[in-house]
């Protein structure tokens, strides 16, 4: 006499584990997948808002460069310590970090008049 099974036996078993366990890997796959292209586009907004900000601060220093250029160009040359004294403040711009080299050497130019 034989005694009838009950469930599915072992073979049964190591196949529903194994479709559970693929069917994870699949699932885990795409969650990975799906977050790291989240953390790419939030990447990307950051560099764009970084290069929007860079763009912002360079419209206005030459925006306050072109104010300080008609300011100059329609006054007299300044004396000798006012010339020192712009170009000390020049240089702390400079070492400051709000200007480049290029623009220092730019502006210096400017105010030494050549």
């Amino acid at each position: 006499m034989r005694r009838a099974r009950r469930g599915p036996g072992l073979l049964g078993t190591v196949a529903r584990t194994a479709v559970v366990a693929g069917t994870a890997s699949a699932v885990a796959g795409g969650v990975s997948s799906a977050q790291q292209a989240s953390a790419q586009q939030r990447r990307q907004g950051l560099d764009a808002q970084a290069q929007l900000a860079e763009a912002q601060r360079r419209a206005e220093v030459d925006a306050q460069v072109a104010a300080a250029l008609a300011t100059q160009a329609a006054t007299p040359p300044p004396p000798a310590d006012d010339v020192l004294d712009r170009l000390t403040r020049l240089g702390e711009l400079r070492a400051a970090g709000v200007l480049t080299d290029e623009e220092f050497a730019t502006q210096k130019a400017r105010i030494l008049g050549t």
